[in-house]
């Protein structure tokens, strides 16, 4: 009896010796994260699932306060942030740091090549892209990548018709730095380069002829069919992608088994938000459409033809460093296989 005693007291114990330890392990990591979209944006509403899921999985031993709309420092700034251990994590896009290094333009939008953001996926995961990135980009800044999530092909929006290559002879439009912008100047376009705050007020006061402006939805959301008369759709010219990387010493001090719900989480998020947006495109589409907006699907041989010139693009920039010529290679390697080109 007294044993029987004496092992219900020890087990007394160690129940309450767990108990009293409980809420210190609840929370054993906190990630401090920013994303350049609003909360209340497609995108927001995707990171919102995806903190919910990972406090989920982790049993709520991880926590993360999201920084939204770039509420730390800017958004070109957040990998830097990063890298410096300002934050924790970023959630942005990458393309725009080709000033830095070209392949970072080409780890975050190849401009013209993949047909949907399934293909770029595959590229990261099954075709050696994450290896390449993490190794030629990511390791220099003592960064971890942890995944790509990515919207879809952008529309143009326009007061002027974008029927083909003709229109865009002076086609005044605000454009993204970087390789955008060499390429539709080569067609006669004039590309202006400005925040995306700016556009609504730029194309209702007549700066600019139109815009790229992320996908139809999101031109939807900012009013633009309130003035554009015009948009592509779908679209082809462009689908930057959106990383989720870590700080490599945060990253190494999380637990194995939380490391890998952010990877599963964060592919989650991938399928959601191209699904999100295609449906979502699909009934702006619907809507404009019957409110006058004239949507532009552009031919096959247009296609074609803006896909070849941006690789004559590709093939120009891709000496400039040797992260670029690496990812450029895989790239054109893996759309030969998926028939993309020749």
């Amino acid at each position: 009896m007294k044993h029987i005693f004496g092992f219900t007291m020890t087990a007394a114990a160690g129940f309450l010796l767990l108990s009293l330890t409980a809420p210190s392990q609840a929370q054993e990591h906190t990630l401090r994260i920013q994303t350049h979209f609003p909360a209340e944006s497609t995108p927001g509403s995707v990171i919102k699932q995806f903190i919910d899921d990972v406090e989920t999985m982790s049993a709520g031993r991880l926590r993360i306060q999201m920084h939204y709309s770039s509420e730390v420092v800017a958004q070109n700034e957040t990998l830097g942030a990063v890298s410096q251990g300002i934050l924790d994590c970023d959630m942005t896009g990458i393309s725009g740091h080709g000033g830095k290094d070209a392949g970072w333009q080409f780890a975050g939008d190849i401009m013209g090549g993949y047909d949907t953001p399934y293909q770029f996926l595959a590229w990261l995961d099954f075709a050696g892209g994450r290896e390449l990135v993490q190794s030629r980009l990511y390791d220099p800044m003592g960064v971890h990548l942890v995944g790509y999530w990515l919207q879809g092909h952008e529309s143009l929006s326009s007061t002027r018709s974008l029927a083909g290559f003709a229109d865009l002879k002076d086609w005044k439009f605000r454009s993204p730095p970087g390789l955008e912008t060499e390429i539709f100047a080569s067609f006669g376009a004039k590309p202006i380069v400005m925040d995306f705050g700016e556009v609504p007020n730029a194309l209702r006061t007549g700066i600019v002829d139109g815009a790229d402006a992320s996908t139809l939805n999101t031109n939807d959301s900012l009013g633009l069919f309130d003035i554009a008369e015009h948009a592509t759709f779908p679209g082809f010219h462009s689908m930057p992608t959106e990383t989720l990387s870590c700080n490599k010493a945060k990253w190494n001090a999380l637990p194995a088994d939380i490391q890998r719900m952010m990877h599963v989480a964060i592919k989650r998020a991938a399928l959601d938000l191209a699904l999100q947006t295609e449906i979502k495109d699909k009934r702006v589409a619907n809507k404009i459409s019957a409110a006058g907006v004239t949507l532009h699907d552009w031919s096959t041989e247009d296609r074609k033809e803006f896909r070849s010139f941006a690789r004559s693009r590709w093939d120009e920039w891709k000496p400039r460093t040797p992260a670029a010529t690496a990812i450029v290679d895989s790239h054109i390697a893996f759309m030969r296989e998926l028939g993309l080109i020749d």
